[in-house]
């Protein structure tokens, strides 16, 4: 994701207005437009409704207007840090992700990366356990579920959402489940490893209020990747991350289920070690 492009959906937000977005930015109408619909497009969620006197932002642009705030305010804090003479990146830098989170979006970015800083050697760790951080020594942890308790530093990234879903052909043998508790007669594809919270699904009521299901199914895995495979063969409904499934979903390989029962957010937090002082390479 460019930070072009966080910029640009900020002015947009802040003028209301397409055409004084790109005037103040000098791009034209039509650019503004195309790198608006591509920022919608990798989020897998509508930012603003358009009309033709203004635009609006949704419930979900509002949310991630603030955090496209709090990542610019980041970058012009590390380019000022930059800018006051700090060592340039270097050494080895091991960052952890979630397995479907690193091959999706940091694996693509890593050449870009080490393009940037040639004198930091990259290690990306693709694991979905989070009980071995010290253990191996980790500089960067990116977590994608809330946390309970932890005594590293953590900075939060972004919003992620999840949605139920399954294949069309699951759901023509199966049905289509219309309320929660329709869940318990279906089969539940599961996520289960040491200090996943997954196999237990909560979800939001219309009126707000969470309700925790704890399911059975004949399948689950400790791979995110696996239950996806799963899924989209047609074995049966999974909760999986919008950011994973965003393609499946429009294409209609995927369906989303209980949309009005929408799994919880959570944060996308970036964790390091306290540390006075920091490396330039985390």
């Amino acid at each position: 994701m460019e930070t072009d492009d966080l910029l640009l959906f900020v002015r947009v937000a802040e003028l209301r207005s397409l055409t004084a977005a790109g005037r103040d930015l000098r791009l034209t109408p039509a650019v503004v437009s195309s790198r608006l619909i591509r920022l919608e497009k990798k989020l897998g969620m509508r930012l603003l409704n358009r009309t033709t006197r203004q635009v609006d932002l949704t419930p979900d642009g509002h949310h991630f207007l603030q955090h496209s705030l709090n990542i610019l305010e980041a970058v012009d804090q590390a380019q000022s840090a930059i800018a006051l003479g700090r060592d340039s990146p270097a050494g080895a830098l091991k960052v952890s992700a979630p397995v479907s989170f690193a091959r999706l979006h940091l694996a693509p970015m890593a050449a870009e990366f080490t393009k940037h800083h040639p004198q930091v050697q990259l290690q990306l760790v693709a694991s979905d356990r989070f009980d071995d951080f010290f253990h191996e020594q980790i500089d960067l942890l990116i977590r994608v579920a809330e946390l309970k308790d932890s005594n590293m530093v953590a900075r939060r990234l972004a919003t992620g959402r999840r949605v139920f879903c399954a294949s069309p052909d699951y759901l023509a043998r199966a049905g289509t489940p219309e309320t929660p508790e329709d869940l318990a007669r279906h089969n539940c594809l599961l996520l289960r490893f040491p200090g996943s919270q997954q196999w237990r699904w909560t979800l939001v009521h219309p009126s707000g209020r969470h309700e925790t299901l704890s399911l059975a199914g004949t399948m689950d895995s400790d791979n995110s990747d696996i239950l996806t495979g799963w899924c989209l063969s047609g074995q049966g409904i999974a909760m999986k991350d919008v950011w994973e499934v965003a393609p499946h979903l429009k294409e209609s390989r995927l369906i989303e289920v209980l949309p009005d029962y929408p799994p919880v957010s959570y944060p996308i937090t970036a964790l390091y070690p306290h540390s006075q002082y920091l490396p330039p390479r985390v």
